[in-house]
This record gives C-alpha cells, sequence and structure tokens, in this order.
C-alpha cells in the first residue's frame, strides 16, 4: 500500500514522503480499514514543523484524523462487517470516562501511525460509524476538531442553556465545529477573527456578531458591550489569549483551553487574574470514543455538514500542509484517499 511517512525535516515542502509500505493485516480485536478521506488538523503542522509538545519518531505515518470502510476483521471483532463506514478515534485507548495520562501513547499519527495510508488496522473499540447523510471527507474531520468541540461545550462540569452565549476565536475547525454546535443547542455564538471576510462567511453559519481584534485589539472590551456588560457563558480558547478571554467571560462561566491549535501560548495569567474572572478554566484535550460517538449522533440529529474549506487529492497531501499553513482556510482541510 502506499502511505506518507514523517521525516521531521521542519521544512513543511519535504516533511512528508509518499512510500510503498506491507499491506497491513488485523489482529485479535481489530479491523482493517480502507482509508477513503483525511482531514488536517495544526497539530499536523506543529508536527511536521518539529514543534509539537512530545517526542515523535521518524518514519511514523502522520494525521489524526480519517474515515473509511472496513475490509476485514479480526479474530473476535463482532460489532463490525466489511463494508461498514467508520471513523477513527483520535486516542484509540481512551473509550470513554476522564482523560489519563497514558491515552496519549494511543495517538494516531504521533504515538502510533495515523491515517495517512490507503489502509489502516484499527482497533475494534477505537472506531465509531459515520452518521447517516455523511461524506467519508465530512466524516473525517469528526475525530478531532469535532470533538474537541464537542467536549469544550457539552462535556464539562459547567453546561450551558439553551439562550446562553459562547465566544469562539478565528475560523478553524475547532471553531467552526464549535459555532455548527452551538447554534444547534440554541445557544448565540461571538467571534473574532483577523477576517472581515471570515467574519461574514461565520455570520452565514450562524454568528451574532463578529470583531475584527486587529482594528479592535482589547476585544474583550467589545465583547462585554455586546452582551450588556456581562460577559459571554463560555469561551472555546484556542489562540492564547487567556487574558482577554478572562475578561471576556462572564462570573461564573467557563472557558475551555485548547492546546495545540493557536499561536501565543506563552502567554500567561496570574492567579489573581484566574480568581477575579470567576470562571472554571479546563484544559481540553481532544475527546474520548464515547464523546465521538456522542458527536456523531449529534451531527444526525441536527442535520450538520461539516465545513470543508477545500479537498486535495492524495498525491497532493504536501500542498494540503502548505494550504493548512497558510490560514486562508475556513474550516477543515480535507485529502481524498482511494478516489
Amino acid at each position: 500500500m502506499n502511505a506518507y511517512t514523517l521525516l521531521l525535516s521542519k521544512n513543511l515542502a519535504t516533511a512528508w514522503k509518499k512510500e510503498e509500505r506491507k499491506d497491513p493485516a488485523p489482529r485479535q480485536g481489530e479491523v482493517l480499514v480502507r482509508v477513503r478521506a483525511v482531514s488536517l488538523n495544526y497539530r499536523d503542522l506543529m508536527i511536521a514543523r518539529g514543534q509539537y509538545m512530545r517526542p515523535l519518531q521518524e518514519g511514523i505515518i502522520p494525521c489524526s484524523d480519517g474515515a473509511g470502510e472496513v475490509t476485514a476483521c479480526g479474530p473476535g471483532v463482532t460489532h463490525f462487517k466489511p463494508g461498514d463506514r467508520v471513523m477513527g478515534s483520535f486516542f484509540q485507548d481512551w473509550i470513554s470516562g476522564p482523560i489519563h495520562p497514558a491515552y496519549h501513547a494511543s495517538a494516531l499519527g504521533g504515538s502510533v501511525d495515523g491515517m495517512l495510508a490507503e489502509q489502516i488496522v484499527l482497533r475494534e473499540a477505537g472506531i465509531v460509524r459515520i452518521p447517516e447523510g455523511l461524506s467519508f471527507e465530512e466524516a473525517s474531520t469528526l475525530p478531532c476538531a469535532g470533538v474537541t468541540a464537542w467536549n469544550a461545550l457539552m462535556e464539562g462540569p459547567v453546561r450551558t442553556l439553551p439562550g446562553g452565549s459562547i465566544l469562539i476565536q478565528g475560523s478553524g475547525g475547532v471553531s467552526v465545529f464549535a459555532l455548527q454546535l452551538a447554534r444547534a443547542a440554541g445557544l448565540r455564538v461571538f467571534g473574532i477573527s483577523s477576517s472581515d471576510a471570515k467574519l461574514e462567511r461565520l455570520r452565514v453559519l450562524g454568528l451574532e456578531s463578529g470583531i475584527n481584534y486587529k482594528t479592535h485589539p482589547d476585544w474583550a472590551e467589545e465583547i462585554r458591550r455586546l452582551t450588556g456588560g456581562e460577559g459571554v457563558d463560555g469561551v472555546v480558547e484556542v489562540a492564547g489569549t487567556i487574558q482577554q478571554s478572562l475578561r471576556a467571560v462572564k462570573y461564573g462561566g467557563w472557558i475551555s483551553l485548547i492546546g495545540g491549535v493557536g499561536v501565543g501560548w506563552d502567554e500567561t495569567a496570574s492567579l489573581g487574574q484566574i480568581f477575579g474572572a470567576g470562571a472554571l478554566v479546563r484544559p481540553v484535550f481532544v475527546g474520548s470514543v464515547a464523546m465521538l460517538r456522542s458527536l456523531a449522533q449529534a451531527v444526525a440529529a441536527n442535520h450538520i455538514h461539516p465545513v470543508i474549506d477545500q479537498v486535495f487529492d492524495f498525491d497532493h497531501a504536501s500542498e494540503a500542509l502548505a494550504k493548512l499553513a497558510g490560514g486562508s482556510h475556513l474550516g477543515k482541510i480535507v485529502i481524498s484517499v482511494n478516489a
């Protein structure tokens, strides 16, 4: 089979190398998946640039997110059969419950081989059926960005009720998914971006008000103004702007801190600022298989279609990575495999 491998060159043009590999075979409790689509995340860019927070091995197959169809089942597999349309969960070992450090060893495209290949072996317990009505390309966007947004909005100890409000930052995969999920849950959504054109496109998806942080660098004050001085109930923090987020959030609200998405993670907040905001600050590390299953059900029930900016052919995967690095996209960038 053909697959891409990571070279740790720190040069995007040469970070991924396409090569021929031996066809994999499923073992006990595993399934063989014919990959049909792979989506990119900012994590993939960090890994390619050598900026990832965890050590990596050269030669690993990159990318955590993909969708395809089961072609073979190993011994003991009972819930799936050849022909089933499935997605691979980001953490193959995090089935349900709270996060544990051990689960990071099963992260696709980082700790173990990822999805950017024509075939992959996955755990039966680590795959979820694709929601009805979604293409392979759309389904490939759910496991990381989609689940991260779901976890940020729906899995924390503080839940925002219909009529409440959230703030999203930028127009990447996590932020756009958060917008779609929040609107489906009856929430008001405010957003910031450096692009007026992108804010207009987000308004079409349901954004109530958008702020250009280039022209309004003190955007937290603008959020306060738009919410009658109270602030938003929750913030999906992806931009490394924790100090302003603490000023924009309502007292008693929440901030979901998403790692490995934006820039500026050297910014710090004092204990006094956190205490004074009166808000829960919670790190979000993607999510479990159970969360991916819940997301799939919500996507189907609410007829949500992931926003895809562009689809690249498998032979042009490096161009897709360069597109991600350019930052001009809105939503997700996808690579078609076995088209």
